[in-house]
């Protein structure tokens, strides 16, 4: 791709920090979205680059356009934008509120020489769009336009050098943007020089539109309020409804039929009881509360998962109360501090769970929880970072964002999974289980092939992919398309269905093998419903395949190294719930019974 180095641009990111910290405290933007009349608007180049591969941008002027009068200044970035790669430069070109132009030179004319004729024929023939921002909204445009090929003559290539500008207002505030190039000058790779004139123009439209309802031209509620959706969530209840009809119904009737019997042997002398028909979960009470296999990552995946699921649960609330889906990149900022907050959940919950299995290392285990989901993150992104700053691509995150980053992880996320860790050990780490562990584990009888954990582990993932498969359908177009993504209530239905459907799932799938005497119960309730994170990477390979015209390294890497952190986390979200709701059920159900 193109060459030249980056990273001198860069240094302005040190102080994202700061910013995104003030922008989390004040909703208000940097602008106040009014104008006077004749006030200049500032169009805010962003990036460009191919239209069907949506991660793969670069700076605006690494195609060589002109810059326009004056100084070509940035606009200062919040952490959000500088991960995203987000190119806010001031264009040049000068428009004045409520000043229309019939057409006017972005700058004199020049001579393209045949390396800049080159770069634009690259751009045009890849479908390549650039974006800009006026006033905080998003406008798009072709770079050029390619015709295809006929019979016995080649396509030909033109490059768009004018652009229109129609903007329309409500009294002092800018309602919509929209951008149309046109004039289009024809280039070939066989142009040595091109000389070219870069002009554009302005159409001032007043309109009764309201400022706050300016966003939803952007939206698409044809595709997201369908009859599918809602027929998907009425689909997803229905199931919530069945599973915890049937726990309900196992609850009563085969646990109930349990604890009759297991309480008449109690009334039998040692003789006839040795001789009794013991079988079932019973037989398992010394070794259910054995500790899990490799205690302190069990414990640093369920503490993270419910850090995850609570961070989930919270960013979900912030963006319907707070519209934030209109901001630029204020999702992912938010993501961020919240989850850092959320710190404490993940230290707390990993410390009581590794203590109550007698864990001594408390030290290591706490660093391990706060490590290893931002070890992972850092892991596929460096790879993604790689990729991007060898194609020179404005996705390479610069040194300031990344010191800011790690500054939110050792001043926020350490001491607060430190402070939560200190509780969790001091004050839910004591081991209350109601039946003591034989000192000699039980060999585990052999059985049907069925009941194997690893059989149970991939048929429990089915019922909770198949309650988000549709939601999961718009949010990969969304993220990986040009949709927005707005409809966050239908989110937190989901979000609410899948965390119901899980729990029931895992308590069934739990009773069903401690019952053929397994009592290796802890992973495999993590892994149950984890197992949906497998279903949903699958769907998003043929994803990728039949429903995308993504191509190219970059994107490939960014895509599947991406799904593959969002798979993970949901592995960590489902299975910490599945665990939970799987203790809770075996405390419960061996409380019940009197055993030796």
């Amino acid at each position: 791709m193109w060459t030249g180095s980056r990273w001198t641009a860069k240094v302005r990111a040190s102080l994202a920090l700061m910013s995104t910290f003030a922008a989390l405290l004040v909703r208000a933007d940097e602008h106040s979205h009014k104008y006077t009349n004749l006030e200049e608007v500032i169009v805010w180049a962003n990036t460009v680059g191919p239209l069907h591969n949506r991660q793969e941008t670069y700076e605006y002027f690494q195609l060589p356009y002109c810059k326009g009068d004056g100084q070509v200044a940035h606009r200062h970035e919040t952490l959000g934008e500088a991960l995203l790669g987000m190119e806010l430069v001031n264009s040049g070109i000068r428009i004045q509120f409520g000043q229309s132009e019939e057409s006017k030179p972005i700058c004199a004319s020049r001579l393209l020489n045949a390396e800049q004729v080159k770069t634009f024929h690259y751009a045009i023939s890849h479908d390549y769009w650039f974006q800009y921002f006026i006033d905080d909204l998003p406008v798009w445009g072709p770079v050029g336009v390619k015709e295809k090929e006929k019979e016995k003559e080649a396509g030909t290539i033109s490059l768009f050098t004018h652009q229109t500008f129609n903007l329309t207002y409500n009294s002092d505030q800018i309602i919509s943007a929209k951008v149309t190039p046109g004039n289009p000058v024809q280039i070939g790779l066989t142009n040595t020089q091109l000389r070219v004139e870069f002009t554009y123009s302005v159409n001032w439209t007043k309109t009764e539109e309201k400022f706050k309802s300016r966003f939803e031209r952007y939206l698409d509620s044809d595709f997201f309020e369908n009859k599918v959706h809602w027929f998907s969530i009425f689909n997803a209840l229905m199931m919530v409804l069945f599973l915890t009809g049937f726990v309900s119904a196992m609850w009563i009737r085969y646990l109930r039929r349990d604890f009759a019997r297991y309480d008449k042997e109690t009334g039998l002398n040692d003789f006839d009881h040795d001789l009794g028909d013991d079988y079932g979960w019973k037989q398992i009470h010394g070794d259910v509360f054995r500790p899990p296999a490799n205690p302190m990552t069990f414990a640093a995946f369920v503490g993270t998962g419910h850090q995850l699921a609570w961070t989930s649960f919270f960013v979900i609330l912030y963006t319907i109360f707070g519209q934030e889906w209109t901001e630029r990149a204020s999702i992912l900022t938010a993501s961020i501090f919240i989850y850092a907050f959320m710190s404490m959940i993940s230290g707390y919950s990993s410390a009581s769970q590794y203590a109550q299995y007698g864990g001594r290392d408390w030290v290591r285990a706490m660093f391990l929880t706060a490590v290893f989901w931002p070890g992972s993150v850092v892991l596929v992104t460096s790879l993604n970072n790689s990729i991007a700053i060898y194609y020179t691509s404005s996705r390479a995150i610069p040194f300031g964002t990344m010191v800011a980053v790690l500054v939110i992880w050792l001043f926020i996320v350490l001491p607060l999974t430190f402070v939560g860790t200190i509780l969790g050990k001091n004050w839910a780490g004591k081991a209350d289980f109601p039946c003591r562990v034989h000192p000699i584990p039980r060999p585990i009888p052999e059985k049907i092939w069925y009941a194997e954990p690893i059989v149970v582990i991939a048929l429990g993932g089915i019922l909770p992919f198949a309650s988000i498969f549709i939601e999961i359908y718009f949010l990969f177009t969304s993220f990986w398309s040009y949709r927005v993504y707005y409809v966050y209530g239908f989110g937190l239905l989901v979000f609410g269905i899948v965390m119901l459907v899980s729990a029931s799932v895992t308590i069934v799938s739990t009773y069903f093998v401690i019952n053929t005497e397994d009592y290796r119960w802890h992973w495999m309730s993590m892994a149950t419903c984890g197992s949906t994170a497998a279903y949903v990477y699958m769907y998003a390979v043929y994803y990728f395949m039949q429903k995308t015209k993504m191509y190219g390294l970059f994107q490939a890497s960014f895509y599947f190294g991406n799904t593959a952190l969002a798979c993970m986390a949901i592995f960590l979200m489902l299975g910490s719930v599945g665990y939970f709701a799987a203790n809770k059920f075996i405390m419960r159900i061996y409380r019940n019974v009197k055993l030796d």
